[in-house]
């Protein structure tokens, strides 16, 4: 009987404790133009040519510079986009309408990590509980480049089929 005991407070404090850690939330970095540095010229400028990407064709919505930063036969790995820079450009002529280019990225973002012709765009995101909408939890999301003479050729993300 105590071994029954025993182990039902335990796994009870088990429970408990792990009630009680709750999950750190997600943040955005205060400073995006210092995500922008590196010690290394190129890796600034790959950098640089996502970051711009990102707040002028990408959020907004200017499709007719995409011809500046992707390659024609730029490759989407998102199941939901077709590749191609013309395909990437029909897609998104769908859901976004041009408007003001603001001199940040809007969605918070938290990190811009660049490795070669690779760079990566965190940024935090706020969903909903399972079962309790009014509870909010945060996550990150990652979008990697590719970049080839100077112009993304590669795109991959976690996206899912909807």
């Amino acid at each position: 009987m105590k071994s029954i005991l025993a182990s039902a407070l335990l796994a009870a404090g088990l429970l408990a404790g792990h009630a009680a850690r709750a999950q750190v939330p997600v943040q955005a970095a205060p400073d995006q133009t210092a995500l922008l540095a590196s010690a290394q010229p190129q890796l600034a400028a790959n950098k640089k040519l996502v970051y711009d990407f990102w707040r002028e064709v990408f959020e907004g919505g200017h499709l007719d510079q995409a011809d500046r930063y992707l390659t024609e036969s730029y490759i989407q790995h998102n199941p939901n986009v077709a590749s191609g820079r013309a395909a990437f450009k029909e897609f998104f002529a769908r859901l976004r309408q041009p408007k003001p280019v603001e001199p940040r990225i809007l969605a918070p973002l938290v990190a811009i990590v660049a490795e070669g012709d690779y760079v990566t765009l965190v940024f935090a995101r706020e969903y909903a509980e399972r079962g309790d909408p009014a509870r909010k939890y945060t996550t990150t999301w990652f979008d990697l480049f590719r970049i080839e003479n100077g112009k993304i050729a590669e795109h991959w993300d976690p996206a899912q089929k909807p």
